[in-house]
């Protein structure tokens, strides 16, 4: 089955579309009351390598659902006016993500260049998946 788009294609072209955020300029955003950093990975990345500290998780497959304030799933963090900063492991399901929430309408949205592997291996720093409870 020949594909009418590939996922490479897709990103490239939802990379044009969007802010990606450097390494060196994201780690400037760590303590910045207006910027939230989302980490999209599934959970058990999370608790397999940890997270950005401050970082806010929706699951990728909530994310849409959680933004849109007509949803039941609605998280009234996305309606807090901050600046948010996506990321997942490679930067491929970050960029496809602040695609679609740019096109939703959530302003301002961007991705992390490289990812949390990115992130990592520039030395950045990261904690543990906090526990729920």
């Amino acid at each position: 089955m020949a594909l009418k788009k590939t996922v490479k294609q897709m990103v490239a072209e939802a990379t044009a579309r969007i802010r990606t955020i450097p390494i060196d300029e994201a780690q400037t955003l760590l303590d910045d009351p207006d910027t939230l950093f989302v980490d999209i990975r599934d959970v058990r990345e999370l608790e397999r390598e940890g997270m950005i500290p401050g970082a806010f998780h929706a699951p990728r497959g909530m994310l849409e659902f959680w933004v849109d304030p007509e949803s039941p799933y609605h998280k009234p963090v996305f309606a807090s006016g901050k600046s948010f900063v996506l990321y997942c492991g490679g930067a491929w399901r970050s960029a496809l993500a602040a695609d679609t929430l740019q096109q939703m309408g959530l302003e301002p949205v961007a991705h992390l260049e490289g990812g949390f592997s990115g992130w990592k291996a520039a030395g950045a720093p990261v904690v543990p998946r906090p526990a729920k409870g």
